[in-house]
Order: C-alpha cells, then structure tokens, then sequence
C-alpha cells in the first residue's frame, strides 16, 4: 500500500537527502516537497529525482496553504525538517527562527490536525539541552530537561513543546527525534564541514572557534535517514527518539580531518572569536532507538567524513555560487 508523504524543508541539506533516501527506497510512495526556498533551500539539490517528487514553493507559517496541501495531496504523513537552523544567524535576527521554528510549526501541526493525518514526525536537535561540560561523562537522554541556550536552540525547543501539546490535547499522531550534528553532501556552505572543505580547497583559512575542543557529536545524513524510516514504521506514536553515533569530535580535530582528506597544510587553521552562547558540548543517549527499534549508524565517521569532502571537491560548480548566500561572515559578526 502505498504512502502520500510530505516532506517540509525538502530543498536543504538533510530534508533532499531524506527525499532522495525516500524515493529509492520507497519508490511505492509519492512524496511532495514544501519548501520556501530561503538563501539555505537550493532547489538543485533534488535534480536527479526532481522527476518522481512534486515540489511546492511555499512557506509553513501559511495555514491556508498548508492546509489545501494537504488536502490536495491526500498526505498522509508528514516530515517536518523545515527550520532556521544556523546559530550564528539567529544571534543576529532571533525573530526570523522563532517565526519559522515556532509559529511554522504550529501551522503545520494545525493544518495536520483540520486534515487528520496518520503521522506528523518533527525533526529535532541535541541543541535544545543546552550543552554539556567537557570534563564529563554526561549524556542526554529522552528526559533530560529543556534548557536551550540560543535563540535558535529555544526556537527548536518552543516547536518540540507544541509538537507534545498537539498530541496531548487533540491527539494528533506525532513522533520527534533529536539529532546529533549532520554532516554529508548538500549541506550548505556555511557549516563547518563544508565550509572547512571549501575554504581549504581555495587555500583560504579554516575559522576555528577559539574554543577549539568544544566538541560535538556526529551523524552522517544518510543514517539520520534511516532512523527517521524506523521512527515512521515502528515508533511509537507520542514517543522522542534520540538519534546519535557517540562520535564526538572537536572543532580542531573536524579541521585536522578536512585538511588531511585534501592534503592541505595545518596552518591554514585560524582561531577567531567564539559566537555568544557557544556551547560546550552534545552527546545523546540513543540506546532506545537501538532498543527498541534495531537502528544503528552504518557510516563510520572517518570514512563519512573523507566522502564527504571529496563529494564537495568533485562539485565546486555546486557550492561556488552557494557561498556568497552566507548571511553571517563568523570571523568579523562578533566585533
């Protein structure tokens, strides 16, 4: 039997590679992408299967739309990756995450809810914990209280509350799922991995943080995907699931890494001020996921990580046009 998806936020980094994970492996299915297309959303990153999805431009805050979306194309479930999600970014313009993060959210869970669809699963981030020390054994687990400390961590926070609030008082069928850092092919070019890789490519510095051991925990796209796959065949509805690898790489050794994989030398690495609230340290507790639903990470890090950058080496004619769409140069925002 096949499935109506919709997948929000379908032209960036993690919602086109979920698309492109879900037409391959679900070719039964019929997936519509709603996407606003903002300096992040490049509609190029669905080329090879622009053919076998139907793509909406169009922005999540608009209920009306939403809704006749909906209803038009008999979705059945709903992927939500639609979000501001550069920190940087939200330190400078916090309305635009809590506009599109919050109230975006909710119109789709609104529009959902008029529609009553069989699953809306909303894709969350480590972020909204707050951060870990570096000295610690900690982790974050499904409970763990929410102490967000950006705007674009209380953003995701305030979405994941109405996520739980729409299925509490009007049970709407939801999942959630909190991730780790992605990193992978078609990630714009403002991100660390990619922005390393292109920086290092052109034998421009690598703008490290000066907080260099900072670390985070790491996941490759395509992993995240298949978790997400799990979570919609045998997660439990109203149920967070923590998706992670226990991974953890500092900044230092995520430039260490890029440089290695194209032979460039170690003193391309610049240390420039840290963006306000930098946070520490993230690390899930993903046992459950493991548990209960038998997922595991198949990507190993090192072998993702040099993928990854070959993958940008091989496409500059993709991402040389994406740079200049940055909103935030990080070595000179903080001044």
């Amino acid at each position: 039997m096949s499935t109506n998806v919709l997948v929000t936020g379908g032209a960036g980094f993690i919602g086109s590679n979920f698309t492109r994970y879900w037409v391959e492996q679900h070719p039964e299915d019929r997936v519509v992408v709603l996407d606003l297309l903002t300096y992040a959303g490049n509609r190029p990153n669905l080329a090879d299967v622009e053919h076998s999805v139907t793509f909406v431009e169009g922005d999540i805050v608009d209920l009306e739309l939403v809704e006749e979306l909906l209803r038009a194309q008999s979705v059945d479930v709903v992927v939500n990756f639609a979000a501001e999600s550069h920190n940087s970014l939200a330190i400078l313009d916090p309305g635009r995450f809590f506009r599109t993060n919050v109230l975006g959210t909710q119109a789709l869970l609104e529009a959902a809810r008029r529609v009553g669809i069989a699953r809306f699963h909303h894709i969350s981030t480590c972020e909204v914990y707050g951060d870990l020390p570096l000295d610690s054994e900690e982790m974050f687990v499904e409970s763990s209280p929410y102490r967000p400390r950006t705007p674009y961590n209380a953003s995701k926070a305030g979405a994941d509350h109405a996520v739980r609030a729409y299925h509490e008082t009007f049970d709407l069928p939801v999942t959630i799922t909190n991730c780790a850092n992605n990193y992978g092919p078609y990630q714009f070019p403002e991100k660390v991995i990619p922005l390393f890789t292109t920086n290092a490519l052109d034998d421009q510095p690598l703008p490290l943080y000066a907080s260099t051991q900072n670390r985070r925990e790491w996941i490759h796209a395509l992993d995240h995907c298949t978790a997400i796959d799990a979570v919609l065949s045998e997660g439990k509805v109203g149920e967070t699931y923590h998706v992670g690898t226990g991974v953890e790489k500092s900044i230092e050794e995520i430039a260490d890494g890029v440089l290695a994989a194209l032979g460039k030398p170690a003193d391309l690495k610049t240390i420039v001020p840290d963006r306000p609230g930098h946070d520490r340290r993230y690390l899930l507790d993903s046992s459950r996921i493991r548990r209960e639903l038998s997922w595991k990470p198949a990507i190993d890090f090192e072998t993702g990580l040099a993928d990854t950058v070959h993958w940008y080496a091989e496409r500059r004619s993709w991402w040389e046009p994406l740079r200049d769409r940055a909103p935030v140069v990080e070595h000179s925002a903080w001044k």
